[in-house]
């Protein structure tokens, strides 16, 4: 079974992610592959350096994605250009590894976990969608904290995507984040058993 894991920015995915891996799934990360296809030397990093300039490389040659995501989040425009760029190769690999690992074990649970998913109008590509949850003040309060941020820059980053109330509105299952890691373990364990006996 092929499911999509998403919520929103400092929701706590990441955390969630993690414990379905301890369980025994299989999690296809969006924003690993999304580093890694801007790596130094990648075609897609050299068309990124092309369409925005050469500052938004780091002096090794990386992309610097603390000055490209101030640049985009603001501006809806140069944000669907990144994306017209970059999300065709992420799409592309998310699906490859999919594949692989269904292919390699059918009875597995293959997460694919992926912040945008919705965004970018992928959710009938899986069978069930996963929302990681919390409110949007909590999901604010902890975006400032843990990236050190203005609140008027975590909101600009809040408002890039889909309001987290919808996200959860649309999902097939939501695990709420907001209380104790061991409440959200709880709801993780309760999610795969419902999975599993599908």
């Amino acid at each position: 079974m092929r499911i999509g894991l998403t919520g929103g920015i400092a929701t706590g995915k990441s955390t969630v992610s993690r414990m379905l891996q301890a369980r025994g799934v299989h999690v296809v990360d969006a924003d690993v592959i999304a580093r890694d296809v801007m790596n130094p030397g990648q075609p897609l990093l050299g068309a990124v350096a092309s369409r925005f300039g050469a500052e938004f490389l780091l002096p090794e040659g990386g992309l610097d994605r603390r000055r490209m995501a101030e640049h985009i989040f603001n501006r809806p425009e140069e944000r669907a250009a990144l994306n017209a760029i970059v999300h065709p190769a992420i799409r592309a690999e998310i699906r490859r590894q999919v594949d692989e690992r269904e292919a390699a074990d059918p009875n597995a649970i293959v997460a694919a976990d992926i912040p945008l998913l919705y965004e970018s109008g992928l959710e009938e590509l899986y069978e069930r969608i996963v929302v990681v949850y919390v409110p949007r003040e909590l999901q604010l309060t902890r975006l400032i904290r843990r990236d050190g941020l203005s609140p008027e820059q975590a909101q600009s980053r809040l408002n890039a995507q889909l309001d987290i109330e919808d996200k959860k509105r649309r999902a097939d299952y939501v695990i709420d984040n907001s209380g104790t890691p061991e409440e959200t373990e709880r709801q993780v364990a309760s999610l795969l058993e419902s999975l599993e006996s599908r």
